[in-house]
Parts: structure tokens; C-alpha cells; sequence
């Protein structure tokens, strides 16, 4: 896919895709360096649920070339904020995501074999995938090029799309507005909306569901109708499992926290008003957020307040989810962070420790696949009653569709 002219520097190297908008990067906050234990996410109006997003979808195809080819095909366009409206004049094959639920949407259209980085390996989980039939990610170039952020490893990629927001470049790596087009005119588009959470003050311009980013995501790689599918199989999965929710007032309070260490002594706020994509598990199945009412403000790159156990005790929750901990085994989260808790002299007072429903809290990036797993482990954690135990082997959703949706059986 990349031609004669992709020689560094030039800024025409690029011919398959070309910007019909601006890239807002003035006037921003610098700071923010990516280890802000960034526990943070949440989706919104996804199936259930109310937002701020009007429109829904502004993204625009011109009869695009399903084949790929880089010449003699009809372009087409789409658009997603901060980046505006990209065309491209032949499908993005080779791509870096920079956190695991951009890439993830990928996946989910059949895109994994174009993978060639990640901008933070850490938090891109895809032993998930393990359980889908035929579906597999090669994690050689995860491990090769696991922290993509430098302008040297955009070039060396080489890549044809990069899922990033470019203003998280700006206001967490120093990049500047002169940094961000250099790369999108030398080596690719950024098309990419930092989502998983919402209470970042620099994010001035629109955000997106789950859902809404990976339509613009799948317009992009002109991949509608996998999307379709994919949407229409999301959509039946969760209306089933809101179908069996027990009634609001039975529904158990839920403090969302983050805290990677296996003997926690704070705690990182999530307020599930935020709506950002790495909430959507806990939106969607209608939990009852522990600091309703209270002034304890969300997690965000400004935001770095801690609540001890004591604070925790005044709000004594049914169910405390931790994140931080994805990479443990539910047995591995229990005989350490659980384990801690009950030995604590506060901690052990705690309702949720007493009743054992002290649980690993989902991942801060998801996307589409992710999502499936992580609602499904959420509805065992909130309603064992309803949908088994969290250590049961019960599946709410078919494994097999969602393999074949990926791959193209559809």
C-alpha cells in the first residue's frame, strides 16, 4: 500500500488520504505523563442510557473501494473529532492503535493481520481472544513496538491510519500542533477520540459511545457491513441481559476504584455519571453508584485524590470493584487483594469485604470484544443469583457468532 513517494519528510507521501478538516490542538494544557494510573472510563448512551451526544453519526462514504486498490478505486471519507474529516483514496491496511480499545475495534472488523504497534501495550488485553474459534492476534509487533509515542516510531511503522487522539499526544507527551501534523502529513492520518473516560478538562470537543467511535472506526477501514453485524449482535446481548436485571431497588450499590497494588491502602475514585467507554459494563447493568450525592470528585489528569478506608467505611458499599488488576486470575485478585482487606482493621468492616464482593473492576481501554467479556463478568459479579457465580462457567453470549462475525461469516 505504500508507494514510491513514501520517503520521510515528504509531505505527499501520503497520496490515499487527505484531511477535509482541522486538527484542534491550540491553546491546550501540557502535562499529564501516561502513568496516570488512568483508571478511568466509562461509556454512555449506549443501550440504555441518556448523553450529550446529539448527532450520530458523521461519517460519509462516497461509494468506497472495497478492494483495496490503491488506484482506479473511488474514495471515500470519514470523521471523528478532534481530527475532523479524512478521505482516503484506498483502504488503511497497516495501523497503530494507541490503547487496546481502538485497537480492539479493529480486530472486531478483521483487522488484526494489519497490526504494527500499540501506544500502550500494558493495557491492551487480548487473551480474550483466546476464546473466540479462529480468531488470533499476532503479539509479535506488540512486543516489538509496545509504547508508540515518539515521532521516530511513527515513521519507522510506517503506518496507513493511526487510532489516536492527537491531543492526548499533546497534553500527555509534549507533543505540539507543528508535531501532529508533521506525522499526519508525512506518514498517515490520526483518527482517534480519547473516550474510555470523560473528566479530562483539555477534552473541550465531542466524545463518543463505545459504539459511535467504532461506526467511524469501521467507516474508516470500510468495513460497514462487519460493523453491522457487530452492532446488531451487541444490541440483542445487552437488551437479554437487561431483560433479566432485577428491579432498580435490588440492585447493589458499587464503589469503582483504582489501586494496582496487592495491598491497597487508598483509593482512586470513578464517578459513573463520567459515561466514558470503560464504564459501559456497569452503565448498561444499571448499578447504583456508591458516591451519588457526595462531592468526591472522578479520577482525571488533574484529579489525583485518594480515598482511605475510612472514607470508604462512610460510604460502605455492597460491591467494590478495583482496577489494576486484569492480568491476575479472579482466584490471584482473591488471595491478595481481597486477602489484604479482610486482614485490615478497617477494611475488614467493610460490607463488601465481609460479603466477599470485592472484584477486579474491567479494563480502563475497551472496545467492541472486550466489552462482551467484561459485561458478561460484570453481570456474575453484580447478579450471581440472576446470571451464576463470577468463577462459573456459564456463557451469556455465543462465542462461535462473534468468531464468525470477525472473521466474515456473516
Amino acid at each position: 500500500m505504500r508507494g514510491d513517494d513514501a520517503t520521510r519528510g515528504d509531505p505527499t507521501r501520503r497520496a490515499f488520504a487527505k484531511y477535509g478538516g482541522a486538527v484542534a490542538l491550540g491553546g491546550l494544557l501540557a502535562g499529564c505523563t501516561e502513568g496516570s494510573a488512568d483508571g478511568n472510563s466509562g461509556d454512555g448512551t449506549e443501550i440504555g442510557e441518556s448523553g450529550n451526544d446529539t448527532d450520530t453519526a458523521s461519517t460519509t462514504s462516497t461509494e468506497p473501494d472495497t478492494e483495496g486498490e490503491e488506484s482506479g478505486g473511488v474514495s471515500y471519507t470519514a470523521a471523528m473529532e478532534p481530527v475532523g474529516e479524512v478521505t482516503f483514496e484506498a483502504v488503511p491496511e497497516r495501523w497503530v492503535a494507541y490503547d487496546g480499545g481502538f485497537a480492539d475495534m479493529a480486530v472486531a472488523l478483521g483487522r488484526g493481520d494489519g497490526l504494527a504497534g500499540v501506544g500502550n501495550a500494558d493495557r491492551y488485553y487480548t487473551y480474550v481472544y483466546d476464546e473466540l474459534p479462529g480468531v488470533d492476534v499476532d503479539r509479535s509487533p506488540i512486543e516489538a513496538h509496545p509504547q508508540v509515542r515518539t515521532k521516530e516510531e511513527f515513521y519507522e511503522l510506517d503506518a496507513d491510519i493511526h487510532l489516536y487522539d492527537p491531543q492526548m499526544l499533546v497534553n500527555w507527551f509534549d507533543w505540539g500542533e507543528d508535531d501532529v501534523a508533521e506525522i499526519r502529513d508525512n506518514v498517515a492520518p490520526f483518527f482517534g477520540n480519547l473516550i474510555f473516560r470523560r473528566s479530562d478538562g483539555w477534552h473541550d470537543y465531542r466524545y463518543y459511545t463505545l459504539y459511535e467511535a467504532f461506526e467511524r472506526v469501521a467507516t474508516a477501514f470500510d468495513e460497514r457491513e462487519r460493523y453491522e453485524a457487530f452492532a446488531e449482535f451487541h444490541e440483542s446481548f445487552i437488551a437479554d441481559a437487561q431483560a433479566r436485571l432485577p428491579p432498580t431497588d435490588d440492585r447493589p450499590s458499587v464503589f469503582l476504584t483504582f489501586e494496582g497494588t496487592d495491598e491497597p491502602e487508598t483509593f482512586s475514585p470513578y464517578r459513573l455519571v463520567d459515561k466514558g467507554t470503560s464504564k459501559k459494563q456497569w452503565l448498561d447493568l444499571g448499578v447504583t453508584d456508591a458516591l451519588a450525592g457526595t462531592d468526591v470528585e472522578n479520577l482525571s489528569t488533574t484529579n489525583r485524590g485518594e480515598l482511605d478506608y475510612e472514607n470508604l467505611l462512610e460510604l460502605d458499599p455492597d460491591v467494590i470493584l478495583v482496577r489494576g488488576h486484569e492480568r491476575k486470575s479472579p482466584t490471584e485478585f482473591r488471595d491478595t487483594v481481597l486477602a489484604y482487606m479482610e486482614d485490615h482493621p478497617v477494611g475488614s468492616e467493610l460490607t463488601a469485604v465481609q460479603n466477599g464482593r470485592v472484584y477486579r473492576g474491567g479494563y480502563l481501554n475497551q472496545g467492541p470484544i472486550h466489552n462482551l467479556f467484561l459485561t458478561e463478568r460484570a453481570a456474575k459479579q453484580l447478579y450471581p443469583e440472576v446470571f451464576g457465580p463470577v468463577t462459573g462457567d456459564a456463557e451469556l453470549f455465543d462465542r462461535q457468532r462473534v468468531a464468525d462475525i470477525i472473521n466474515g461469516a456473516f
